[in-house]
Formats: C-alpha cells, structure tokens, sequence
C-alpha cells in the first residue's frame, strides 16, 4: 500500500530568515495523524535567509541527519568541530548525552536550502558524535545503517537511510522486507511507484508492496527511509 503525504499538505511557518515546510508535526505546527513514521519524527525543508541561522542550542539522545540541497552550512558544535558543509553532502549528529551546536548561511547573497531529517535512537545517552560525508550518486546509495556497512554513516536506530538519484527515463528496483516500513522524501525531480506519481516535497509510506520499480520520467533524487 502507498500512502501519498503531497507536499502542499505539510505544515508551513515563516519567521523572516526562515521558512520551512514540515513533513511531520514540529514546533509551532501540529497534527496529530502526522506525528512520524516509526522512528523517523522529523524531516523539515529549511530555507535560510543569507547570513542567518540557528543559533546555538541544545539536543539529546537524536539522530540527527542534514542533508544540503542548495548552499552550504557553517556548523559548529560543543565536540568541537568546526564545519563547512556544501551542497550535496549529509551530517549525521548524535546527539546523546546532550550536544549544542548552531548553523548558519555563510553567504551573504544566496539562500540556504537544507533538510534537517530526526530519527529517535534505540539506545539512549550514548556518547555524542558527529560524521560528515559525500556519496557518489548511485540509482540506489546507502547512506547510514547501523552497521555503517560499506562507508555509509553509522546510525544509532535499526533503520537505513538510501538516496536513490535517477537520471531522465531511469529506474530502479527497491523492494521492502515483511514487517518493514518504507518512507520516501523526494529532494527533487520526480519518481513514479506503483502508477503513483511524486514531486518535489511530497512523500509517501510504502507497507506491504514488496519488490517494487521505481521510474522517473526526467530524473529525480529522493530519499529512501527502511524502518522498524
């Protein structure tokens, strides 16, 4: 079964230098039939004003996934890494025992676009961390496990993070394991399942659909979340 979430659906605030569209119930917004996926809570489209941010602040006992789609990011965190992170590559905080960090748009000119994806760990106080990485594209890429098999980031949380990049007229095979959930984000582009169609921003829960073709008509990246 395919559960579409269309991305005009999800929950929109502005506070000037941010404006941001939330998948899930977050902050001021809230509903309670859109709380999560299984461990997946959150996944927000952030887009920040030049030379604005989040100041510093605190999380604990998250995972929490920062994927750049336009910009970079200035990160700096009380481990005490101090970071660029460019368009195109994923930070993976653990936020454990408790972590303060902030993250700013170095450019003056040019808007942030990012999205900050929280995924709730299945052991809590663990020792904070932090990794930073680029993948190749890939029809299908993994990108963060448990095991952090094949240099993916390692992941706190039963659960895989793939990104799936499709070029015009591609498609690839995904297929679900019993008892499993499957939620995809699409980054941008579009990608057909199942004679379900899907754009930028929206997103889907996929249960019980077994192997399954994924096809996109003029190229398309999303996000392939595999939960407990």
């Amino acid at each position: 079964m395919i559960t579409l979430r269309p991305a005009s659906q999800r929950g929109h605030v502005k506070h000037g230098w941010l404006d941001s569209w939330h998948t899930f119930s977050f902050g001021s917004y809230y509903d309670p039939q859109h709380m999560g996926i299984s461990a997946l809570r959150v996944i927000n489209d952030d887009v920040v004003a030049p030379g604005a941010g989040f100041a510093t602040h605190g999380h604990s006992d998250m995972e929490i996934i920062s994927y750049v789609k336009h910009g970079s990011i200035e990160h700096k965190d009380s481990m005490g890494h101090i970071q660029q992170l460019p368009a195109g590559e994923f930070q993976l905080m653990s936020a454990g025992t408790g972590v303060t960090h902030s993250e700013y748009n170095p450019s003056q000119t040019e808007p942030l676009n990012f999205l900050q994806i929280w995924i709730q760990p299945d052991q809590l106080g663990i020792k904070p961390g932090y990794q930073q990485k680029r993948f190749a594209a890939a029809p299908m890429q993994l990108i963060a496990s448990p095991a952090a098999e094949n240099g993916a980031l390692k992941l706190q949380q039963d659960a895989r993070i793939y990104q799936i990049s499709l070029a015009t007229a591609e498609s690839t095979e995904l297929g679900g394991v019993s008892g499993r959930t499957l939620y995809l984000h699409m980054v941008h582009g579009d990608l057909e399942i199942e004679n379900t169609k899907l754009s930028e921003g929206d997103g889907a829960t996929l249960t019980d659909i077994g192997i399954f073709d994924a096809h996109s008509r003029h190229g398309g990246e999303a996000l392939l979340f595999d939960l407990p």
